[in-house]
């Protein structure tokens, strides 16, 4: 749920100038004409493809059964001058989680799965320790609203230049632990997708990537479409040709695809289920994949998921229920979109490592303004009413000081000063309180002089107490997420003090690996230090709270936390393993 706010943060280090050029006013207000809807993203995508270095971009535009607007932005490949079209194939990421939700869908209406019974009755093979021996089970209905309470990612052999195949997920799960307990909270996981996609393999009895062939892109014509073990698309960063590493769980990212085909993906949801004389998927799996699934559990804050589907993350006021994945990778970035309602819906696909918040802006403008011309609905934006500032309270400085676990790692919080000064990712911030109990964000300019930052203007902040946790929820316009939680300090055994130091990854990893792993103890605090060779200004800080003398969870809530790391012997050698690597500790 934080991929909104991620942007967000990444935006504010920017200080970028207004494009000289003013957006396009609507000229042509009749009912059902997207001129100005082409008008204005035109200018828009133009704007962003500038201001962040975009390389290329590709954009189609769906009402119901027709594509009204498909094109084509900057290259798809730079050094040959090929330009980007509506063909032009892109990485999709993610957007893979709805189609493999999708199949999972299907085959259940086939009567070859339930989504509600455990799921080692699909996938036998398929086992997991865990700590939460009261707690239901692993089933593909929570899998596909990522509340399965599985590792986020399981990162040996994840991300290289030539992966294994992605059931190889489910041999390495079995020395894992569940994060927490299902139908807990939010935590997004593409090893459960890639679970989910070995079952579909498993039930149908043909590869994941030929069941997708046969069963959803032949129908649908989506003849560029593949689930593929390596990618093939190019990527850039800033205007230079990046090296493309491969993802191993191929039913969780690895789509390739272009804003044709994808447009015929939505066109089939928008009929429900059906692509020409065949019925895909039925009208009651197409609803019950947009259904919020999650309202009623204890950590939801207003941050909703369906099947496949994310229900939060873009508003569109007036529009009815918002259908969204992403596809984020490390070198390029995508947006599918839809108003389910008025059968309207979006796919923005780009090439680029800067494109991030991009694809998400353009494809929110494109739906309102797509919203405008079809039925008149222009609901004007909301003025931000802001709360003076106050002085911090001495009940604010007690409960703010201390580490807190957040959307970006590890933050340390100081109040000596009088002030809620916050240092995370490598840079400084300050919360501030305001008359309406609600906090604002600042970044500190130089680590001294607390700023206004644009993109900070729209988050307030807040703490609260659920279940015993301190939890800092964050909100943005209407809607609300778990930003993070205060961590609380625990006695850390001896077995992991002696093992506090600098550490080395013992297996060669073909593919981005970290130059700098180390385990400290902070103010009473067990953490975990990694920073990559390719962002060496990027520090990344994790908090573990031990759980045993010799087994320690990353603190927190959500993704990529609840981690086991192990403290073990092997070949007369004291060893660290998490999530499948094997790291010792360097001599010198």
């Amino acid at each position: 749920m934080s991929k909104r706010l991620l942007p967000l943060v990444a935006a504010s280090f920017l200080f970028l100038g207004g494009c000289a050029t003013p957006p396009p006013v609507a000229e042509d207000n009749t009912r059902g004409s997207y001129r100005h809807t082409e008008n204005y993203l035109n200018w828009l995508i133009d704007r962003e493809m500038a201001e962040n270095d975009i390389t290329g971009i590709s954009i189609a535009l769906v009402d119901d059964q027709q594509v009204i607007w498909q094109q084509g932005f900057g290259h798809a490949d730079l050094e040959q001058g090929i330009p980007a079209t509506p063909e032009t194939i892109y990485r999709a990421g993610s957007i893979a989680k709805v189609f493999t939700a999708a199949a999972t869908m299907q085959l259940a209406e086939r009567g070859r799965l339930d989504i509600d019974r455990p799921l080692t009755e699909a996938l036998p093979e398929f086992s997991i320790k865990t700590r939460f021996p009261k707690a239901g089970p692993v089933t593909p209905r929570n899998v596909m609203t990522h509340h399965s309470g599985l590792p986020s990612n399981f990162l040996r052999g994840m991300f290289v230049r030539d992966p294994g195949r992605f059931e190889t997920v489910i041999e390495g799960l079995r020395d894992q632990y569940l994060s927490f307990p299902p139908d807990y909270v939010f935590s997004y996981s593409n090893v459960g997708m890639a679970l989910l996609g070995a079952s579909v393999q498993q039930i149908s009895g043909e590869p994941f990537d030929r069941y997708m062939e046969h069963n959803f892109f032949q129908p649908l014509g989506m003849t560029s479409s593949s689930f593929a073990a390596r990618a093939v698309a190019k990527a850039y960063d800033q205007h230079k040709e990046i090296e493309v590493f491969s993802l191993r769980d191929m039913p969780a990212a690895n789509l390739l695809s272009n804003v044709v085909d994808l447009s015929q993906f939505l066109k089939m949801q928008f009929a429900d289920g059906r692509a020409g004389n065949r019925q895909l998927l039925s009208p009651a799996s197409v609803r019950e994949m947009v259904r919020v699934q999650n309202a009623g559990f204890p950590l939801t804050f207003e941050q909703y998921v369906g099947l496949g589907w994310m229900l939060s993350g873009i508003e569109v006021p007036g529009g009815g229920v918002v259908a969204s994945h992403g596809g984020s990778l490390p070198d390029s970035h995508s947006m599918m979109a839809m108003l389910p309602e008025h059968k309207l819906g979006v796919v923005v696909l780009s090439n680029s490592t800067t494109s991030h918040a991009s694809v998400s802006k353009i494809a929110t403008e494109a739906l309102r303004l797509m919203l405008a011309a079809k039925t008149g609905i222009r609901p004007q934006a909301k003025a931000i009413v802001r709360a003076p500032e106050r002085e911090p309270s001495p009940e604010e400085l007690r409960l703010f000081n201390g580490h807190f676990d957040t959307l970006v790692g590890l933050a340390k919080v100081s109040t000596a000063s009088g002030k809620i000064d916050v240092e995370a990712v490598g840079h400084h911030f300050r919360l501030v309180p305001h008359e309406d109990g609600l906090l604002s964000l600042k970044y500190k300019l130089l680590g001294l002089l607390p700023v206004r930052v644009g993109a900070f203007d729209d988050i307030r902040l807040s703490l609260v107490r659920i279940g015993g946790r301190q939890i800092i929820v964050g909100r943005i316009g209407n809607e609300s997420l778990m930003f993070g939680e205060k961590l609380q300090q625990t006695d850390i055994p001896e077995n992991f003090l002696q093992r506090i130091g600098h550490y080395e990854i013992i297996d060669k990893i073909d593919g981005p690996a970290p130059n700098h792993i180390v385990l400290k103890e902070d103010d009473g605090l067990l953490v975990g230090e990694v920073r990559f060779p390719e962002r060496p200004e990027l520090l990344l800080r994790i908090g573990f709270q031990p759980v045993s003398e010799s087994e320690a969870v990353t603190a927190g809530l959500g993704s990529g936390r609840g981690d086991t790391l192990r403290l073990y012997n092997e070949n007369n050698e004291e060893r660290l393993g998490f999530s499948g690597y094997q790291l010792r500790k360097k001599l010198n």
